[in-house]
């Protein structure tokens, strides 16, 4: 088989040839986008899941849904080094400027401009020229009271020309508190005044108790899907189908292996599929081929997306993530963690910390921590082939 017509594709974030399993979130998605558009309640939503589970394909999934449907939209990948007024200012003008070319009679364009004009000088925000209209109001540079009043002068421009505004926004768990805090805010207002402005965004499971944490109702305005693997049947789909638009087809034994192997995770499968191209001769790929296959795609992932994450570790976070390993790829004890560290829970704390704001683990409730890479544990195994408590237990992080 030809590797060019290798048809399968395992980039972050980049669409896979057959997206199975997730039709029942791109409804929801289109619902939602319907609804507000008819000036209808509709409640925006975040994905919250380990990474390599899709999140990122399926925010692009929506945001063409959105385009299809006449929507204006804006995506950005939340930078965590950068105050979210910096980030939020170039989507919010590109929105602007696109409903601006909607000619309708009012000052409302104006208004809106003016509101980003005062909101980017606020912010210390460049943005180039604003050539539609004046500051009507000074921003007070509190970021709750400015964002929501651009977004109401957003949302009212949009309505007036019968469309909506629908922002997509990833790795939100990296938004600070405050920013956060002043985002839920802003969406708040806007829905009780039933303003078309959605809000699709992705993050890791620890995203729904910030956003409690920064805003009480939060878990009231935002529905919360939990993204994980694929159910088998959607997994062996997408693996077969793309192989079978060329002809080429898996034995169910090869299926069922990988199926198995991958953990039924939309990246990783991806991953397999791709090693069995390059590597099997003819069709069909046999569970031979899957097998051989395998350990190609896990010295790759070895080699790549795990080697690099473990570099970015310090020593001691390299010692907690080793002994976070011990208890396989479901989140572990932070106590049972620390007694092979040889720390107390208190002692190691600060290092798990560490580890959650790198976004390398994550806490799905108290006194648990685990890994936000599935296979990460097997991986440290490997690499580590035993504890180091001593590591651990330096002063120097």
């Amino acid at each position: 088989m030809k590797a060019a017509h290798n048809p399968y594709n395992p980039g972050a974030g980049t669409p896979p040839p057959e997206l199975a399993g997730r039709d029942p979130l791109i409804a929801q998605a289109r619902l939602a986008i319907e609804r507000v558009k008819l000036g209808r309640p509709s409640k925006s939503f975040v994905m919250l899941g380990l990474r390599g589970v899709g999140k990122t394909v399926l925010l692009n999934e929506f945001e063409q849904v959105a385009e299809q449907l006449g929507c204006q939209t804006a995506m950005l990948e939340t930078d965590p080094e950068k105050p979210l007024a910096q980030q939020l200012a170039p989507q919010l003008h590109r929105i602007l400027l696109r409903l601006d070319r909607i000619k309708k009679a009012g000052a409302d364009m104006q208004a809106a401009f003016g509101a980003l004009r005062s909101f980017a000088s606020a912010f210390k925000v460049q943005l180039g020229e604003l050539e539609f209209g004046l500051a009507m109001t000074p921003a007070t540079g509190d970021l709750i009271v400015d964002l929501t009043d651009l977004f109401i002068a957003m949302g009212e421009a949009a309505k007036k020309r019968d469309t909506a505004v629908v922002l997509l926004i990833d790795e939100i768990q990296y938004i600070q508190k405050p920013d956060l805090g002043a985002l839920i805010m802003a969406l708040h207002k806007i829905s009780q005044r039933q303003l078309p402005v959605l809000l699709f965004g992705g993050g890791l499971p620890q995203l729904a108790k910030l956003a409690g944490d920064a805003k009480s109702y939060a878990e009231r305005l935002f529905d919360y899907p939990a993204i994980g693997p694929l159910d088998p049947e959607s997994a062996r789909r997408a693996v077969a189908t793309p192989a079978e638009r060329d002809n080429v087809v898996y034995t169910d034994e090869a299926l069922d292996y990988i199926v198995e192997q991958t953990g039924r995770y939309p990246f990783f499968l991806q991953v397999w599929g791709s090693h069995c191209w390059e590597h099997a001769a003819k069709s069909p790929i046999t569970l031979k081929d899957a097998k051989e296959a395998s350990a190609r795609a896990i010295v790759a992932l070895d080699e790549g997306i795990f080697k690099v994450r473990l570099a970015r570790l310090t020593d001691r976070q390299k010692a907690y993530a080793r002994a976070m390993a011990e208890f396989g790829g479901e989140p572990a004890n932070s106590s049972e963690v620390a007694k092979i560290l040889g720390l107390t829970v208190a002692q190691s704390a600060p290092i798990r910390d560490e580890l959650i704001r790198k976004g390398m683990a994550y806490s799905p409730e108290r006194g648990l921590i685990g890994f936000t890479v599935p296979k990460f544990d097997e991986y440290m195994r490997r690499a580590m082939p035993s504890p180091t408590p001593k590591a651990a237990r330096a002063k120097k992080a």
